[in-house]
């Protein structure tokens, strides 16, 4: 048997998330499905995580054993005219047969991107989140710095998280900002890029952040604030959830 590792991008919009579901369309389903048109066989692919409804990968990456021959660098080319044109393989690899894509990964990167803006961008809707008025950049990015570092993360994550252990390191989390172009970089518009680096992420908890993190940007919390909701450890205390469409896994990186 051999385990290959494939790195995929896809559009979340139309899917009820990654992960198999007994009703819902999964883009898992499409990729098991790719590869029984390919090499004949059913397998059982393992991702490195399970993004939402709704949610995006820029480089997820998956693996699955198979006895077929085919070389490693034909799978993406021969997967890709098996798959939707929302979901793309691009690259693919033989990795030991001790490789797990979830286990073996060592950082993880999320992105969330919000526009600011009066109006929303019709090109763009499905990859941000719109935001009508300014927001508070430096506010929100004194806030972000609370987080770095090994904390028990139960103030941001859904309270149907089933992960016994809620600690998680944050190793690196910023704030990019691009002028809005369709607003003629008018003052209080443009584009924020929340990026989140961490060993892992429990459910919900980059999407929770960030609506934590508006509702700072909004005058509406301090940035103090963010401090004491991780220190409380209690889901009620922190903001809502940001809207699905603004996340994505962004990359995701291992040893070799």
């Amino acid at each position: 048997m051999r385990n290959i590792r494939l790195t995929v991008s896809y559009d979340g919009t139309s899917y009820s998330g990654f992960q198999t579901q007994p009703h819902g369309k999964t883009v898992q389903d499409h990729l098991e499905r790719a590869i029984w048109m390919l090499s004949g066989e059913t397998v059982k692919i393992t991702s490195s995580g399970r993004t939402d409804a709704g949610v995006h990968a820029r480089a997820q990456v998956i693996n699955f054993t198979t006895a077929s021959q085919i070389p490693a660098e034909r799978w993406c080319l021969a997967l890709n005219s098996r798959l939707p044109k929302d979901i793309v393989a691009l690259c693919a690899d033989e990795v030991p047969l001790s490789f797990h894509s979830r286990r073996s990964a060592k950082r993880k990167t999320y992105t969330y991107t919000i526009r600011i803006a009066r109006m929303p961008d019709v090109f763009n809707r499905r990859y941000q989140y719109h935001h009508h008025s300014p927001l508070n950049v430096e506010a929100m990015r004194d806030a972000l710095a609370a987080i770095i570092g090994q904390h028990d993360f139960s103030s941001f994550c859904s309270i149907r998280t089933v992960t016994e252990s809620r600690v998680r390191t944050i190793y690196d989390a910023w704030i990019d900002e691009e002028p809005d172009l369709l607003s003629g970089g008018a003052e209080g518009t443009g584009q924020l890029k929340f990026y989140f680096c961490g060993n892992g992420f429990l459910y919900n908890m980059v999407r929770i952040l960030v609506g934590t993190l508006i509702q700072v940007g909004e005058g509406k919390r301090s940035s103090d604030d963010m401090a004491a909701i991780l220190r409380g450890r209690n889901r009620a205390l922190a903001g809502p959830t940001a809207v699905a469409q603004g996340l994505m896994l962004w990359n995701v990186e291992y040893a070799d």
